[in-house]
Parts: structure tokens; C-alpha cells; sequence
């Protein structure tokens, strides 16, 4: 079902899967759906059906052990999602770092951007997002300075924290913003991502340098140019971090 130059009209799951599922889910008998795929999916129906999903994508010779080693807790999956996961298929295309637009979306307002549709303008699933059999959470974003030259550097550091009852890894992402440039800038730019693995009740701090690289953009000559402004920076583990702060860009 993948490949390519070969797309496909519908990207949910093909055939009679989701009969299954729900026959499955009609048993009252726990289950896991695991998903074999090449590109994302719409996965609304399996969602609302599924106590759990795994994806696996094209694992190779050793999925049936690799798939096994997790569903039966042998190792705690630590995967973050490459792509966005629509509701639907009339979201595509669908990404995280897309540029803003004049009518930012609010799903509950006519004149601005949004679906009559779907209650959300969000995907189902977002760049960078995953979960394992512990939690984690990601906390006190601060910046070592709150002004940068333009040839400079500053670092951003965060405490992630495993909350849960088992070891297990988590992806801590850092992203930017700049919100006034020449040209216009993603809403989103990962610039930074590590992984941690921690023990249950475990703290530690991740850092991140930020300089001319990351928060400088390519104009339409292909040259690195770095404004002087404010940037906004947002840390989490998935796309949708909320934790924020703001450095300036001296001029």
C-alpha cells in the first residue's frame, strides 16, 4: 500500500481492518491494534475502537520479535512521530512547521481559518508525538539570557521528569518562532531534540545552544541572514510543547 510514485485516494485502513477491530472490540477482550505502514494514516475510527496502537512502520526481519519484545513489555517504546497524523484526509497537507496565515484557526469562529467539519484544526497525531508505558513530564523552560548578538549563542534548558512507575525514555524537543522577519517563518522550527532515559520518580536537565544557525533563516538568495527581533522559544515532547519563553536578537 506504499511506495513510490504511488499515492493512494483514501489513507485509512483498507479493506475490512476496521470491521475487524470493532469486532474484536465487541469481544470485551483487551487488544492492541499494530499498524504496518509506509506513510501516515487516518486513524479516527481505529482510535475511538483501540484500548492501545502501536505503530511499527516497515520493521524488517525482526519485527515479529521486536513487536512482541513490546506489546509484552520487554522493552518500554520510546518513539516520537516523524509526520503528522490527520483526522481526516481533507487536512492533507498537514505539518507542524507551516506558515502562519492572516485568519489563524479557530475552530469556533466563521471567519477564521477552519473546517465546518471537525471540531479541531489540530491532527489526530502531531509531529514528535508518542507515548511508552511510563509518563513524563518536562517542566521549567529557562533561557541563559534574554538577549543575543546576531553572532552569538544563549542555551535553553529544561527538567524532564519521569512520573510513571517504570524506566523509560522520553524525546525532548525544542522549537522556535520568529514572529516578525523579511519572510515570512514556520509558526514552528525544531531546533533541538535529545533523548533522556530516566528511572521512575528520575529528574534530570536537558540543554540546548541556540545560535546564529538556529534561529537565522535563508532568504530568497539562499544567504543566511539573522534579524534583530524577538524569538520565542517552546520546549515539550511533541510539536504542541507549551512550555515558552522570548530572547531578543540585538541589532
Amino acid at each position: 500500500m506504499s511506495g513510490e510514485a504511488a499515492s493512494r485516494s483514501e489513507i485509512d485502513l483498507p479493506g475490512k481492518q476496521q470491521e475487524l477491530i470493532d469486532a474484536i472490540k465487541a469481544t470485551g477482550k483487551p487488544f492492541v491494534v499494530v499498524l504496518f505502514n509506509g506513510r501516515p494514516l487516518t486513524l479516527e475510527k481505529v482510535a475511538a475502537s483501540s484500548p492501545a496502537i502501536l505503530e511499527a512502520w516497515f520493521p524488517g526481519v525482526q519485527a515479529g520479535n521486536a513487536v512482541a519484545d513490546v506489546l509484552f513489555g520487554k522493552v518500554n517504546p520510546g518513539g516520537k512521530l516523524p509526520v503528522s497524523f490527520p483526522r481526516r484526509l481533507g487536512q492533507v497537507p498537514i505539518y507542524y512547521n507551516h506558515e502562519p496565515t492572516g485568519r489563524p484557526c479557530d475552530a469556533g469562529s466563521k471567519y477564521n481559518s477552519r473546517y465546518r467539519d471537525i471540531s479541531s484544526c489540530s491532527p489526530l497525531y502531531e509531529f514528535g508525538y508518542g507515548l511508552s508505558y511510563t509518563t513524563f513530564s518536562i517542566s521549567n523552560l529557562h533561557l541563559s539570557s534574554s538577549t543575543v548578538s546576531k553572532n552569538g549563542s544563549l542555551t535553553a534548558t529544561v527538567d524532564v521528569s519521569n512520573t510513571g512507575s517504570r524506566e523509560g525514555d522520553d524525546v525532548v524537543q525544542l522549537y522556535i518562532h520568529d514572529p516578525v522577519a523579511s519572510i515570512s517563518q514556520p509558526v514552528r522550527r525544531l531546533r533541538g531534540f535529545q533523548r533522556v532515559t530516566l528511572k521512575a520518580g528520575e529528574t534530570q536537565p536537558v540543554t540546548f545552544t541556540l545560535d546564529r544557525d538556529d534561529f537565522g533563516f535563508y532568504d530568497d538568495r539562499a544567504k543566511l541572514v539573522v534579524e534583530p527581533g524577538s524569538i520565542d522559544v517552546y520546549a515539550g515532547d511533541s510539536s504542541n510543547a507549551d512550555l515558552t519563553q522570548s530572547f531578543t536578537v540585538s541589532g
